[in-house]
């Protein structure tokens, strides 16, 4: 421990990327986790975290980790648990040493995503799936699900428990801060939309199923649910807008739909994890809600935000939902679920700091 800090020590892998910086972000002044090391590719190692990153990030670079020599990304580094906004180029094989070491890798990169025995984690809606972990060796290693699926899954969540989701088809307009560092370049987005963003319908379709699936002798059924995604990048900073039509088993009115969406509190009820919004899932009422510049910061930016639920004359219903991106959808996805990892007790020797 750092004197007397007893806060947990938390290490961040990836940490000049943009992902990578918003962790660094939202570990500045964290009441559970602090910083213990930051580990980046071998050009970044060896310097000071403020000569290593090009800091994008509102607000300048927290104090605490400015003068913090940046690590190579190799296991042996002092945290037992272990944040990573990796590139999926080098993410495989770099978490699962660090896990093969003993430390639990909280990933938000997609190489380990849809392994039977790695969570993909949202913690409201299948916070049991970290039951998973029973069956890894070492650490281990649970999953952040794609940004974009982050949004829908949640959104579904209390719909599919209530009505019974059969099919959606869904259409996304991605902000430019999911390509990272340094993006698209200016001159293809400006005045543009991107039909286009690789790899990314393949996600939405994959990975809700896994998230919605059940969980069963050490296992997780997918649930039955047939997605249709088209991906658009579009010229906005953050935000991620999702044009949903979604079928149910069951009828349902939106004024049904609305209240069970604004109703929703999922897993994390009662479990006071520092990062959790007060409200999962906002229903606006406003005829042209959410937007992202309007909406995006909501509960600090970790909600969701639902508006414009009406029947839909193809499926049941359909609405508008809006996450950001770079936090619900990515840094703070990540923390919420590190921080339901420590408090479900799946984190060997260590319990929520003030507990």
């Amino acid at each position: 421990m750092n004197g007397a800090d007893q806060r947990i020590p938390v290490g961040v892998l990836g940490a000049t990327g943009s992902v990578g910086q918003r962790m660094v972000r939202l570990l500045d002044g964290h009441p559970w986790f602090r910083v213990a090391f930051l580990g980046a590719s071998s050009r970044s190692a060896g310097r000071p975290y403020r000569e290593a990153v090009h800091w994008v990030q509102d607000g300048p670079i927290p104090g605490e980790v400015a003068e913090m020599e940046v690590r190579d990304v190799e296991p042996g580094l002092d945290a037992p648990l272990v944040l990573s906004a990796l590139d999926s180029s080098v993410a495989g094989e770099v978490e699962r040493r660090f896990a093969d070491a003993g430390a639990l890798v909280v990933s938000n990169a997609k190489n380990h995503r849809m392994d039977p025995d790695v969570p993909l984690l949202i913690p409201e809606v299948n916070g049991d799936h970290l039951a998973l972990l029973d069956s890894q060796s070492g650490g281990g290693i649970v999953t952040n699900p794609n940004c974009s699926t982050i949004g829908l899954a949640l959104s579904l969540k209390p719909l599919h428990d209530a009505f019974g989701v059969h099919s959606v088809h869904v259409v996304t307009l991605q902000a430019v801060s999911g390509g990272g560092i340094p993006g698209v370049a200016s001159m293809e987005i400006l005045d543009n939309v991107v039909p286009y963003i690789g790899g990314e319908e393949e996600k939405l379709e994959l990975e809700t199923g896994k998230i919605l699936g059940t969980l069963s002798s050490g296992t997780v059924a997918p649930a039955r649910i047939q997605i249709s995604a088209q991906c658009n990048r579009v010229p906005v900073i953050d935000g991620h807008l999702e044009c949903v039509s979604v079928g149910f088993s069951r009828d349902a009115s939106p004024e049904e739909a609305a209240r069970v969406l604004s109703e929703f509190q999922g897993a994390t009820r009662g479990l006071n994890l520092p990062s959790a919004p007060r409200r999962p899932i906002h229903v606006l009422t406003g005829e042209a809600d959410p937007q992202p510049r309007l909406h995006r910061d909501l509960d600090r930016g970790m909600a969701v935000s639902v508006g414009r639920i009406r029947p839909c004359p193809l499926l049941s219903l359909r609405y508008v939902l809006l996450s950001h991106n770079t936090i619900r959808g990515a840094a703070g996805g990540a923390l919420l679920g590190a921080e339901l990892v420590v408090a479900r007790g799946r984190l060997a020797g260590y319990d929520p700091p003030g507990t």
